[in-house]
């Protein structure tokens, strides 16, 4: 893949302002963000790697699950709740405070 990104320096204009020219069009062409977005580039793993690291997550899965049967593990809770909010007896939801005595 080549790109060509050329530009001339017309009459009296300054060296800064060819050089600011030529980055523009650069940029233009997606080149630097093509180079940036190959240079941490890792290959994909091969289908056998992957097939056993699945069989391995399962056994450790049924593994575990047999644990939590025997009672040798506590179950964890479940990171997000999916439970409805608690509502109020107007069926709206209430703002902090609002329910609160005021102190005299």
């Amino acid at each position: 893949m080549s790109i060509n990104a050329e530009v001339q320096k017309s009459g009296t204009e300054p060296a800064l302002s060819t050089i600011r020219k030529f980055s523009r069009r650069v940029q233009g062409t997606g080149l630097v963000k093509t180079v940036r977005g190959n240079r941490y580039h890792s290959r994909q793993t091969s289908k056998t790697v992957r097939k056993k690291h699945a069989l391995k997550r399962l056994k450790r899965r049924s593994e575990f699950r047999k644990l939590v049967k025997e009672g040798k593990v506590a179950e964890p809770q479940p990171r997000h709740s999916r439970a409805p909010r608690p509502t109020t007896e107007s069926g709206s939801q209430s703002r902090l405070g609002e329910t609160t005595p005021i102190a005299r």
